[in-house]
């Protein structure tokens, strides 16, 4: 291979092997299995960092399973879009945790219940 040609096979790296034994229906799962825990536990918890928790652990959900068929279908705009959910859930994380120590300084608990009705 003459310069350019070796240049842009190495900023490339080698061509990914196959999945192996596990296949996309694995992570699918795994990611489903995911989901529905972080669902069940933000409506079942009242606690509000517990509530938070799961919603992070939906957006990893979400992650891996774009990770998954971006993966499967070689390209990279599945893994492109993960990063802008990654994105969204730091914010969201800043946000959650900044609302949650407002929220305790305020009536000093951090049941869900307590905060239902908001008076303006």
């Amino acid at each position: 291979m003459i310069g350019g040609t070796l240049v842009t096979l190495l900023a490339q790296g080698p061509i990914p092997a196959d999945m192996g034994g596990v296949t996309l229906a694995h992570y699918l799962v795994v990611s489903a299995v995911m989901f529905v825990l972080g669902l069940v536990g933000f409506m079942v918890r009242r606690n509000l960092i517990i509530m938070f928790l799961c919603t992070e652990l939906m957006f990893q959900a979400a992650g891996i399973a774009l990770i998954a068929f971006s993966r499967f279908h070689m390209n990279h705009t599945g893994q492109t879009f993960v990063i802008f959910v990654l994105t969204v859930a730091a914010a969201e994380a800043a946000m959650a945790l900044a609302l949650v120590v407002l929220l305790f300084r305020r009536k000093e608990t951090l049941d869900g219940a307590a905060w239902r009705e908001l008076k303006g």
